[in-house]
């Protein structure tokens, strides 16, 4: 007890040399604190918006679909028994049939991925009811970033060729029924929306399906389809979160290394001018263990200080920028990120981030302090 007493009236009648160490260790603590919850609610939000626009809570692919293979799309469409037919019924699956198709926006070409999705349902939040609002069962739904590529808006009609399963080409005049602002590029671009069953029978696929959208996270077995868990189809999307978190670890790690050297530096100097204040307190019967605790305790102390002081103006900072979120404008860079990312500051988030700064600021404070138990009283007593 009496090393924290004596540490904390040192520390306070360091005066302005204390409040500096403070001032930027506390600058360090908050912005570790906002760079993780940042990324944190990145995360949270990109695997919200992945699930809602387009994996729910997993998918069954049909066995030769390769979401990353284009020529797999071909071949890999098959019927759906009466089981699964029961099941898309009670809205627990949602099928999906993908083929390649063009499209020809003002005389030109474009490729896009054909998909027909049933219009009634509400599983994801694709507004495929308008897929039937207009009549014209020949209507489709594109994404803002497809729409801004084909220079396409509502109400415009678009030709679009397809190829059947008997490998004849086709082609039909649709016309643009929506285009909904999504966070997901996968979604979106390329991506060219129509009805399910017109999709079928322009293909020649009745009761056919190339992947189905799973609404419970528990992976029932259905025979000749392979089960992907909303944890595999968002592994590109965890990875990409891993590197930004590692990148900003370094920064992290450079920015508080820059704050305990002052207190490294402070340490050394208060015992290069304390000399005789040391050899008085062990003069006074203390050990050279307490003497070094002291010195230790109060280069710990100032990350306490730091915590309380950075709550004082961070947490007002961190209310303010969840309420208006971070602005990332139009969020157009091919990955799934929000034009506005709201961070997300967990219990085990500050308690780590306190943790790591504490235990910092305590090694740095104690390795300069061993030096004083190879002092000899007498010496320190005459300042030497």
């Amino acid at each position: 007890m009496l090393t924290f007493k004596l540490a904390y009236k040192n520390l306070l009648g360091a005066g302005l040399r204390t409040w500096l160490n403070v001032s930027v260790l506390s600058l360090a603590f908050v912005l570790i604190v906002f760079y993780n919850a940042m990324i944190d609610g990145w995360n949270r939000q990109s695997r919200n918006d992945t699930q809602n626009w387009e994996i729910a809570q997993g998918q069954y692919w049909h066995p030769q679909y390769d979401k990353y293979d284009i020529f797999s799309i071909q071949d890999a469409h098959k019927p759906l028994d009466e089981s699964i037919q029961a099941l898309v019924q009670d809205e627990e699956l949602v099928p999906q049939l993908l083929q390649q198709a063009a499209i020809y926006p003002q005389g030109r070409m474009q490729n896009v991925l054909l998909r027909g999705i049933p219009n009634e349902q509400k599983l994801l939040k694709l507004p495929t009811i308008q897929l039937a609002s207009s009549g014209d069962p020949n209507t489709a739904i594109i994404g803002k970033r497809m729409a801004k590529t084909a220079r396409l808006s509502v109400g415009d009609r678009v030709l679009l060729r397809w190829r059947d399963k008997n490998g004849t080409f086709d082609a039909q005049s649709f016309i643009i029924a929506d285009v909904f602002s999504c966070d997901v590029a996968e979604a979106d671009q390329g991506q060219f929306y129509i009805d399910y069953r017109l999709m079928q029978k322009m293909m020649g696929l009745a009761g056919e399906a190339s992947l189905l959208v799973s609404k419970t996270e528990a992976s029932r077995p259905l025979p000749g389809w392979e089960f992907h868990s909303a944890d595999h189809l968002l592994k590109d999307l965890d990875q990409l979160i891993h590197s930004e978190r590692i990148s900003g670890m370094i920064m992290q790690m450079i920015l508080l290394m820059i704050a305990l050297l002052a207190i490294f530096d402070t340490q050394v100097l208060s015992i290069f001018r304390r000399k005789k204040e040391i050899g008085t307190y062990m003069a006074l019967g203390l050990t050279r263990k307490q003497v070094v605790g002291i010195f230790t305790v109060e280069g710990a102390m100032h990350s306490l200080l730091a915590a309380i002081f950075g709550a004082v103006y961070g947490i007002p900072l961190f209310m303010w920028i969840n309420t208006i979120g971070i602005n990332f404008g139009s969020a157009d860079m091919g990955i799934t990120i929000a034009e506005r990312i709201y961070p997300y500051y967990s219990i085990q988030l500050l308690v780590v981030s306190v943790l790591v700064v504490c235990i910092s600021s305590t090694i740095v404070s104690y390795i300069p302090a061993r030096k004083i138990g190879r002092m000899k009283p007498t010496d320190l007593l005459k300042g030497k």
